[in-house]
């Protein structure tokens, strides 16, 4: 089996990520579920997990990528707004782009790599 090679485009503002593969997904799974307990739910996190990264997300942008509505007849919700569906549109743009650009340079950084990765705790970084 061949050993699978990844990159991961992260978005950084200093020294916080402001949109990542796990945020993605995360909003990817609120516009479905128009919840940010269900998305939590629905990747395996906490609640306060999920809060966490919507509210640092939101800290990043200039509006909103997620709005919430809290309590009320039908328990509040959460949904993705406009801007937070274009952020996600574009990064990802960008990380197709970044596959796009980084597929040929991996072939050729695999002959150089081990089959799978020393686990011993020998080898420094």
């Amino acid at each position: 089996m061949r050993t699978r090679l990844r990159h991961q485009v992260r978005i950084m503002l200093d020294d916080k990520i402001a949109l990542g593969p796990g945020k993605a997904t995360l909003l990817e799974a609120i516009g479905r579920h128009g919840s940010i307990s269900a998305a939590a739910r629905e990747m395996g996190m906490s609640y306060t997990r999920a809060w966490a990264l919507v509210d640092a997300m939101n800290r990043c942008f200039r509006q909103p990528v997620v709005l919430t509505v809290t309590g009320g007849k039908r328990g509040g919700g959460a949904e993705v707004s406009a801007v937070g569906y274009e952020v996600l549109r574009r990064y990802r743009a960008m990380e197709a782009a970044a596959s796009a650009a980084l597929d040929g340079l991996f072939d050729d950084m695999r002959p150089m790599l081990r089959d799978q990765p020393d686990t011993t705790g020998s080898n420094h970084q």
